[in-house]
C-alpha cells in the first residue's frame, strides 16, 4: 500500500505542468543571476536569458538524471507549445501597439526596405545555392523544394522581438539607427511569415478556404477595437485606467482571433501584430494595455521565451566534427549574408561604414519565428530528424549569442557617435528634422500652457514632433496606517494611487483631449523621487529619449489679481539643477495673462490669431530662442515678430525704430524698419544667424522683424513696457547680459536668476503684462557637469 501511494505521489509530482513551472522558475532565477553578472560587461538581458536556458537545459544541469527525468516529460511538448503560443500572442500584440507608425510615414520607405531586404536577398541567393548540400548533410526527409524554402527563410530572417529588446536594453531604441533597425526587422519578419504561411496554405490547399476568413476576421477585430476603445475611453472619466473586465474583453478578442488563425493551420504572429498596430493609440485603453502588458512581457514573458530558446540547445548533437562543421557553415552563411547585403544597402544609402557594420549584426539576430520554421508547423512540409532539427536550432542560438555581444561591444565603442546629435535647435532644420521634446509638470496647473506650446512647436505639420510629458512626483515619507492589508479597498492596493493621485487623472484627461483635438500623440511618463534628485530623472530621461529640448514650468503661478504667487521652493531648485545639468536645450514657461487666464492658452481650440514676440539682445541663448521661434512661426494661427534691441550708437545712419501704432491689425505686426548691418561692433555670429533667418522668414512675410534702438537699461525697460500688452507670448533667451549697457541695472532687483535678466524682469509681479514668458537656454556643449551627490 505504501509503495502504491509513493508511486502515485511521484506521478503527481513528475507531471508536465509541474515540470514546466519549475523550468520557468529556474530560468527566471538563473537569468537574473546572469543578468547581474553580464550587465557589468555591457551585455544585454536577452543574452543572459539564453545563457540561463543553456545552463538549465540538456547542455547543463539536465545532464543530471533526476533533473532530466523531472524536466523532460514525454507529454510535455504540448504544454510548451501552448505556453509559447500565448507568449507570442501577447508580446506581438504589444510590439504592434508600440510600433512607431509616424516614423515609417515620414521617412523614405526606400531606406527602410533597403536595409530590411539587403541582407535578406543575399540570404535567399545563398540559401538556394546551399540547400541541396544541407539537405544531404542534415539527412532531411521530405520535399527538397520545401526544405529549400525553409533554408532561404532561415538565412533571410531577423527576429524583431530580439532586436527590440536588445535595443531597449542597450538604450539605442530612440536613436535614428535603432529605430531604423527595429522597423527593418519588423518588415523582414512579417515578409518571411507571409511567405511561410503561403507555403503552408498552398501545400494544404487552404488559401481560399481559410486564408480569406482569417484576413476578414482580423479586419473585423480591428474595427471592433476602434469603436470599443472609444466607448471604454469615454465610459468613466474618474478612472486613470480601464477596469480589469474591460481589459479582459479586449485581450479576449485578440486571443480569440489568434486561436482561429492557428486552428486554420496558419501562424497568428502577423494577425496579433496587425491588430496591435491598428489599435487606437490615444486614450486610457492604449495606456492601460501598455502599462499592464509591458511589465509582464519585459519581466516574465520575454525572459522565459528567450530562456527556453537556450533550454532547447543540446550539445550532444555536436558529438562529431561533421556536425560541428555543418553548424559553422550555417552560422557563417547567416552572418556573411547579412553583412554583405546590409553593407551594400548602406553604401547605396550613403550610411557611414561604422553604422552599417552595427546594422549588419543587429539584422543577424535570430530566435523567434525561425523556431516555427523548423518546429511543429513545418512538419507537414518536411520530416525533421532529431539531428537536423537540433543542428538548425543550435545554429540559431549561436547566431544570436555571437551577434548580441558584438552589438553591445560596437555600442560601447561608438557611444558618442550614436548619442543625441540634436541637443539644440539652432542647428536644427525645422522643415525636415524631427523635434523630440520632454515637457515636465508637477500637477495639472501649468499643463494648458505647456500643451499650447507643444501645439505651437508642431509648426505647419511638415516637420514631425515627438513630445513626451513627464509627471514629476515628489516621493514623500511612507504613510503609517493601522489598517491591515486585506482590509484595504481594491483601488488602495495599487501603488499608482499613492503616486500622482488625482493629478495624474487630470493630466491624462487633458492629454487625451489634446491628442484628440490636434492628432499629436503625447507619450506620458512618470518620475517618482525625492525633490533633491528629481532633476536626475529629468536629465537621464532626456538623454535616453534623445530629446532636443526640455520644457519646465515656472515655480510661480499667477493669481487672479495678477500677482505672482510662489509655489514649492523645491520646484525652483529642481529647475536650477536641470538648467545646469541638462543634456540639451531647456525652456521655462511662465504662465501669465488677463485675470489670471493666460491668453496663450487660447491657442488650443480657437481660430483666433495669436501675436507673439521674440526678444533678441545677442548671444547663444537668444539665437536658440530664435530657433524655437522658427517652428512656432509656422503655426497657422500665430503671428510672430522678432524684436532686436541694439545700442542707439549703431543707428547713426538709421533712424530710431518705433512699432507701428496700427499693431492691432494683422499687417501691423510685419514691419521691417531697417536692414541688418554688419561691421558695427555687434557679434558677427549673431548677425550671420539673423541674416539667414531674415532672408528665409522675414522677406517671405512669415515673420515680422523690428529693431529697437536704446541707450541704457532705463530705455530698455520703457520699450518693454510699451509692448507689454501687445503679445500673448514673449520668447527670450536666458543669456548672461549683466554687463551689457542695454540691461545693466535691470538685474539690481533680480529675483530669479535662472530666468536671466530680461526673463526675470518680464516674469516679475512689478512688470504687469498680459503675455506668458518662455525663457530659453541653449545646451552648453563645453560644460561637463557631474550630477550632484
Amino acid at each position: 500500500m505504501d509503495a502504491t501511494h509513493r508511486i502515485a505521489c511521484q506521478e503527481n509530482l513528475f507531471n508536465p505542468l509541474t515540470s514546466m513551472g519549475m523550468q520557468v522558475s529556474g530560468i527566471l532565477v538563473i537569468s537574473h543571476f546572469f543578468h547581474l553578472l553580464l550587465k557589468s560587461l555591457g551585455q544585454p538581458g536577452p543574452i543572459a536569458q539564453i545563457f540561463a536556458g543553456l545552463v538549465l537545459g540538456p547542455s547543463g544541469l539536465s545532464n543530471i538524471h533526476l533533473v532530466n527525468r523531472f524536466f523532460y516529460q514525454s507529454t510535455g511538448a504540448d504544454f510548451y507549445e501552448v505556453f509559447g503560443l500565448f507568449c507570442r500572442i501577447i508580446f506581438m500584440f504589444l510590439i504592434g501597439l508600440e510600433t512607431d507608425i509616424p516614423y515609417v510615414r515620414r521617412n523614405n520607405i526606400v531606406v527602410v526596405t533597403a536595409i530590411a531586404f539587403g541582407g535578406a536577398i543575399i540570404g535567399m541567393i545563398f540559401g538556394l545555392a546551399t540547400s541541396a548540400f544541407l539537405n544531404h548533410e542534415l539527412e532531411v526527409e521530405g520535399q527538397k523544394t520545401m526544405f529549400m524554402a525553409i533554408i532561404v527563410l532561415l538565412l533571410a530572417y531577423t527576429a524583431s522581438p530580439v532586436v527590440i529588446r536588445l535595443a531597449a536594453e542597450l538604450k539605442f531604441d530612440t536613436s535614428d539607427i535603432g529605430r531604423l533597425a527595429i522597423i527593418s526587422s519588423l518588415i523582414i519578419e512579417m515578409t518571411c511569415l507571409v511567405i511561410f504561411n503561403l507555403v503552408l496554405a498552398i501545400h494544404a490547399n487552404k488559401v481560399y478556404k481559410y486564408g480569406v476568413y482569417c484576413v476578414l476576421l482580423d479586419v473585423v477585430i480591428i474595427f471592433i477595437n476602434k469603436y470599443l476603445t472609444d466607448w471604454f475611453n469615454k465610459r468613466d472619466h474618474n478612472q486613470k485606467y480601464l477596469k480589469n473586465a474591460e481589459l479582459f474583453v479586449i485581450l479576449s478578442l485578440v486571443i480569440g482571433s489568434a486561436m482561429y488563425v492557428e486552428w486554420a493551420s496558419f501562424n497568428s504572429i502577423i494577425s496579433c501584430f496587425a491588430i496591435g498596430l491598428m489599435f487606437p493609440k490615444q486614450g486610457k485603453a492604449a495606456r492601460t494595455l501598455i502599462h499592464k502588458l509591458s511589465f509582464s512581457v519585459h519581466n516574465f514573458i520575454l525572459p522565459i521565451y528567450f530562456g527556453y530558446i537556450g533550454f532547447q540547445f543540446n550539445r550532444r548533437f555536436l558529438n562529431s566534427w561533421n556536425n560541428v562543421l555543418i553548424v559553422v557553415i550555417i552560422v557563417l552563411l547567416s552572418i556573411g549574408c547579412k553583412i554583405s547585403g546590409t553593407l551594400i544597402a548602406c553604401r547605396y544609402l550613403k550610411i557611414p561604414l561604422n553604422k552599417g557594420v552595427l546594422l549588419c549584426f543587429i539584422m543577424n539576430l535570430k530566435g523567434h519565428a525561425d523556431l516555427l520554421f523548423i518546429g511543429s508547423p513545418s512538419k507537414i512540409l518536411v520530416t525533421w530528424s532529431p539531428k537536423s532539427y537540433n543542428l538548425l536550432l543550435i545554429s540559431i542560438v549561436i547566431n544570436t549569442i555571437i551577434s548580441g555581444p558584438v552589438v553591445a561591444l560596437l555600442m560601447r565603442k561608438q557611444e558618442n557617435l550614436l548619442g543625441n546629435m540634436h541637443t539644440e535647435l539652432e542647428m536644427h532644420d525645422p522643415d525636415k528634422e524631427e523635434l523630440r521634446m520632454l515637457a515636465c509638470v508637477y500637477g495639472p496647473r501649468p499643463l494648458s500652457a505647456i500643451l499650447s506650446l507643444v501645439s505651437a512647436l508642431s509648426g505647419s505639420q511638415k516637420a514631425p514632433i515627438t513630445p513626451y510629458l513627464m509627471q514629476l512626483i515628489e516621493l514623500l515619507p511612507k504613510r503609517r496606517t493601522n489598517v491591515s492589508y486585506h482590509e484595504l479597498e481594491a483601488d488602495e492596493l495599487s501603488d499608482e494611487e499613492d503616486y500622482g493621485g488625482n493629478d495624474a487623472l487630470e493630466i491624462n484627461e487633458a492629454v487625451d483631449n489634446f491628442t484628440s483635438e490636434t492628432k499629436i500623440l503625447v507619450h506620458v511618463t512618470k518620475a517618482v523621487s525625492s525633490m533633491a534628485t528629481l532633476y536626475e530623472d529629468v536629465c537621464n530621461s532626456a538623454e535616453d529619449l534623445r530629446v532636443s529640448i526640455i520644457l519646465l514650468p515656472f515655480h510661480k503661478h499667477q493669481r487672479i489679481d495678477g500677482k505672482m504667487d510662489t509655489g514649492k521652493e523645491g520646484i525652483r531648485t529642481t529647475n536650477q539643477k536641470v538648467l545646469r545639468h541638462a543634456p540639451c536645450s531647456v525652456g521655462i514657461i511662465v504662465s501669465r495673462g488677463i485675470d489670471g487666464v493666460p491668453g496663450f492658452l487660447q491657442l488650443l481650440g480657437s481660430d483666433t490669431v495669436q501675436h507673439m514676440a521674440t526678444l533678441f539682445f545677442g548671444g547663444p541663448d537668444d539665437r536658440e530662442a530664435i530657433a524655437w521661434s522658427r517652428r512656432i512661426a509656422a503655426y497657422p494661427h500665430i503671428n510672430l515678430t522678432v524684436i532686436r534691441f541694439l545700442p542707439a550708437s549703431s543707428s547713426s545712419n538709421v533712424r530710431n525704430s518705433q512699432i507701428d501704432d496700427s499693431s492691432d491689425e494683422d499687417d501691423g505686426m510685419f514691419v521691417t524698419l531697417s536692414r541688418l548691418e554688419k561691421g558695427n561692433g555687434i557679434n558677427e555670429i549673431d548677425n550671420a544667424f539673423l541674416s539667414e533667418f531674415y532672408n528665409r522668414y522675414v522677406t517671405s512675410g512669415q515673420v515680422g522683424y523690428v529693431e529697437k534702438y536704446v541707450n541704457n537699461a532705463a530705455q530698455t525697460v520703457a520699450a518693454l513696457k510699451d509692448i507689454g500688452d501687445m503679445y500673448s507670448l514673449f520668447i527670450v533667451g536666458k543669456g548672461g547680459r549683466g554687463n551689457s549697457p542695454l540691461t545693466t541695472g535691470i538685474c539690481d532687483w533680480e529675483e530669479c536668476p535662472e530666468l536671466g535678466t530680461i526673463g526675470d524682469f518680464l516674469a516679475s509681479s512689478d512688470f504687469n503684462i498680459n503675455g506668458s514668458v518662455l525663457v530659453v537656454q541653449q545646451h552648453r556643449h563645453a560644460k561637463k557637469d557631474v550630477l550632484d551627490d
